[in-house]
């Protein structure tokens, strides 16, 4: 059984939950391993035309699980670096590579590698008063930019993810294009049911073939390459001065010190 998710299926949709409340589903490295294959076994299931993504608790996905993470300040290695972050984003493509559509349905927090899972997906559906945001401290750069600003474009983009730690509403990132659609939080649940089982009645070959072809024309215009070129720019990033200073901050008063240390800076 896997610890870190749930998964189940009827009425031909498997529902993937990320099921880490206590830590706000950040996405740790067992998390992403479960997640991998639940989609695999989604993806192989006949009986299955709809994956709903969603996460346990209070709110969708804080992003990475930083905990531990100035255990890594002395990152020297860029190249080898450079090809883990690459296998990073293969995760999230997984989701986009997925046969079938997949639904994200965000509540509450949604936050840096979180909202790198709600917006790889297909079709993403939020409460107006989720807090969809970038990293809260500077751990990197260059790897979320590229996927937003697909989406918003680049101008809107560079506003956003430029000031660390920035926090939009659910209801702002449907308006900007980074979601699909956003309701009140008291009407998600219904809302994204009704929605799901649409997309489930239509049959699963027409499914996969809509889903190629729109995916083709992103990969002709050259989404793959400007995804993938994130792993770079995050790579050189983690060998700045800046980057360590932080991750040695972590280390020796811990995560939520440095978070509060920052923020008070600003």
């Amino acid at each position: 059984m896997p610890e870190t998710i749930t998964y189940e299926r009827a009425d031909r949709v498997a529902r993937i939950m990320l099921n880490r409340p206590e830590r706000m589903n950040a996405i740790s490295p067992l998390l992403q391993r479960e997640l991998d294959r639940a989609f695999v076994e989604a993806e192989r299931d006949d009986a299955v035309n709809v994956i709903l993504l969603s996460g346990a608790g209070r709110g969708f996905c804080a992003g990475y699980d930083l905990a531990g993470s100035g255990d890594s300040a002395a990152i020297r290695d860029v190249a080898a670096d450079r090809d883990r972050l690459e296998r990073m984003i293969g995760r999230f493509l997984r989701i986009w590579e997925t046969r079938i559509p997949v639904i994200a349905k965000v509540h509450g927090a949604c936050l840096a590698g979180g909202s790198m899972l709600a917006v790889s997906s297909d079709v993403t559906i939020a409460a107006e008063d989720a807090r969809v945001g970038t990293p809260q401290i500077p751990l990197g750069a260059g790897f979320l930019g590229p996927l937003w600003a697909w989406h918003v474009g680049p101008k809107k983009a560079k506003e956003l993810i430029f000031p660390t730690g920035t926090i939009i509403s659910g209801a702002e990132a449907a308006r900007i294009g980074l979601f699909n659609v956003a309701v009140p939080a008291a009407e998600l649940d219904e809302y994204v049911e009704e929605y799901a089982q649409r997309v489930a009645r239509t049959p699963r070959e027409i499914l996969v073939l809509e889903k190629r072809a729109i995916n083709r024309s992103q990969e002709i215009q050259g989404f793959r390459e400007a995804f993938l070129l994130s792993a770079e720019y995050d790579a050189l990033a983690h060998a700045t001065d800046a980057v360590h200073q932080t991750k040695q901050q972590i280390q020796q008063e811990g995560l939520k010190s440095a978070l509060a240390a920052w923020t008070s800076a600003q």
